[in-house]
C-alpha cells in the first residue's frame, strides 16, 4: 500500500519554484545525477539485482512522487526492482579510463523517466570478467550528491550479504518524510536567532547575477552543457597550504578567488554568492537518501581589501557565520524577499559555487569480494549534460590525482560556450596568482 499525502519538505517546495513545462526543469527527464565506480572483481548480476531492490526498499525517497496538482504533497509507493542495464565495452584503441568517462558522459546526456518508479537505474559495463564500471543514475528530485554515496555504501553491503558474506546489518536510516516533519518543526531560540542573523546580514543585499549573452525573452530552447578544466596539482597544493596557514578550508580559498571574478563581472564589491550545504541537520540524516541540499547566500564585502589575504579573512568570517546558521532556504528568503531579484532579470542569471570533498573510496573497506573506486576525475566537457534549472553551477572537485577538476554547468539558452570558458580561465588565473602571492596588492579590475 502507498503512503498518502505527506507534506513536502521545504527543499521540495524550493525546487517547485523552478517548475516549468520543459525537459530541463526539475521535474523533467534531464534533471538527474550520474555517479560511477570502477569495480574490481567478478560481479554476480543476480546478487546485484537483489541488492538494488534492497536499497529501493530501504530508502523511501527513491519511490516517492511529488503530486503537483492542487495542494502539493509527497506520496510513497511500494518498492519495485530498478532497471539494471548490462553491457560490454567494445574493444577500441582508447584507454579504459577514457571509455569509462565516455560512458558517464553518455548517461549524463541521456534521460531518466520522471514518471517511472523507482527513481534509480544502474548500468554495469564490463571490460572483462574482473574489471567493470557500475554507474548509478537517480532523479534529482529524489536524491542529492551525498545520497548517491549513501546508496553505493548500502548497495555494497547488501551485495556482499547476497553473496553469502558475513556483513554487519545496516542500521535503520531515517526516512525523508521524517526529515520533512523535522524541518517544518524547526523553532525556538536558535532558529529565531538564525533568522535574525540572515535578516541583518542580507539587509539591502542582492544576489550577484552575472550578465548573460542571450535574453530570456529570446525564448531559446533550454539545454544544459558542461565546460570542464583542470587546476594543476601545484596550484591545488598551494591552495591547501594557504588554507592551512590562514585557518581556512580549500572551499573558502577557492570561494574567495571566485568572489573576485564575480566582482569584476558585476562591477560591485558587495558580492553575494549562492552555494549549497548538505542541509542534513548535522548528523541527524547522514544515512538518509533524499533531496536535502540547502541553498544559502554568502555575502562577502570586499570593498577596501588591499590583498587576497584580506578577502580570504572576510570570506572566512562570512562562511563561519553562515554555515553555523544553516536554515532552510525558504526561511532565508523570507528575511530578504528582494535578494533574488537580479537573478530573475532578462539579461542576468545566478552563478552558484560549490566544492565537492574528496571522493568516497570503498576499495579498502567495502565488504565482500569487490573493490569500488569512485570515478572522480573527469576533465572533458560535453555539449549536453544533467540539467541545472537556471544560470551557471560551478563545482570544484578534488581527486586522487592531486589536481582539482572544475566543472561549469550552464544554460545554453543564456550563455555562449566561449563566455563560460573565458570565465573559467579568468578564475584559474586569479586563483593561481592569489595562492602564489596572497599579500600582493590586489587588482579588483
Amino acid at each position: 500500500m502507498s503512503v498518502e499525502r505527506i507534506p513536502l519538505s521545504l527543499n521540495q517546495e524550493f525546487v517547485c519554484l523552478f517548475d516549468a513545462a520543459d525537459e530541463d526543469a526539475p521535474f523533467g527527464p534531464h534533471y538527474h545525477i550520474v555517479e560511477a565506480w570502477r569495480i574490481t572483481g567478478q560481479v554476480d548480476t543476480d546478487a546485484l539485482r537483489r541488492a538494488l531492490l534492497d536499497v529501493v526498499d530501504r530508502h523511501e525517497a527513491l519511490r516517492t512522487v511529488i503530486v503537483r496538482e492542487g495542494e502539493k504533497y509527497q506520496k510513497i509507493e511500494p518498492p519495485n526492482p530498478p532497471e539494471l542495464i548490462i553491457r560490454d565495452f567494445p574493444q577500441t584503441g582508447i584507454s579504459r579510463d577514457e571509455q569509462a568517462e565516455e560512458l558517464i558522459r553518455e548517461l549524463e546526456s541521456g534521460t531518466i523517466d520522471p514518471e517511472r518508479l523507482p527513481f534509480l537505474k544502474a548500468v554495469l559495463a564490463r571490460f572483462d570478467d574482473h574489471d567493470a564500471v557500475l554507474a548509478l543514475m537517480t532523479h534529482h528530485i529524489a536524491t542529492d550528491g551525498w545520497s548517491v554515496r549513501v546508496l553505493i555504501r548500502d548497495l555494497a553491503n547488501r551485495y556482499a550479504a547476497h553473496k553469502g558474506y558475513d556483513v554487519p546489518e545496516l542500521t535503520a536510516a531515517p526516512q525523508y518524510r521524517e526529515f520533512s516533519t523535522w524541518q517544518r518543526g524547526l523553532s525556538g531560540a536558535e532558529a529565531d536567532a538564525a533568522r535574525e542573523y540572515w535578516r541583518d546580514q542580507l539587509s539591502g543585499a542582492r544576489i550577484s547575477a552575472i550578465p548573460t549573452d542571450f535574453s530570456r525573452a529570446d525564448g531559446n530552447p533550454p539545454a544544459t552543457a558542461a565546460h570542464r578544466f583542470a587546476i594543476p596539482a601545484d596550484v591545488a597544493a598551494a591552495v591547501s597550504r594557504l588554507a592551512n596557514a590562514t585557518r581556512c578550508t580549500k572551499v573558502i580559498v577557492m570561494l574567495s578567488a571566485y568572489a573576485l571574478v564575480v566582482s569584476r563581472k558585476t562591477s560591485s564589491t558587495d558580492v553575494v554568492i549562492a552555494t549549497f550545504t548538505p542541509g542534513r541537520g548535522g548528523s541527524l540524516f547522514a544515512d538518509s537518501v533524499g533531496s536535502f541540499f540547502n541553498f544559502i547566500p554568502l555575502r562577502i564585502d570586499i570593498a577596501g581589501c588591499e590583498t587576497f589575504r584580506e578577502v580570504l579573512q572576510r570570506a572566512r568570517r562570512t562562511c563561519l557565520d553562515a554555515y553555523s546558521r544553516d536554515i532552510p532556504s525558504l526561511h532565508i528568503f523570507a528575511q530578504a524577499p528582494e535578494l533574488m531579484g537580479p537573478a530573475m532579470s532578462d539579461r542576468a542569471a545566478p552563478a552558484v559555487f560549490q566544492v565537492f570533498p574528496d571522493p568516497v573510496l570503498l576499495a579498502d573497506d567495502a565488504p565482500g569480494d569487490l573493490k569500488y573506486v569512485e570515478i572522480a576525475r573527469r576533465p572533458t566537457g560535453q555539449e549536453r549534460t544533467s540539467a541545472t534549472p537556471d544560470g551557471v553551477l560551478w563545482t570544484m572537485s578534488t581527486n586522487n590525482s592531486g589536481d582539482i577538476i572544475g566543472t561549469t554547468v550552464y544554460k545554453e539558452n543564456l550563455f555562449r560556450a566561449a563566455t563560460i570558458a573565458a570565465m573559467a580561465t579568468e578564475f584559474q588565473a586569479v586563483l593561481r596568482a592569489a595562492v602564489a602571492a596572497p599579500d600582493a596588492p590586489l587588482d579588483l579590475g
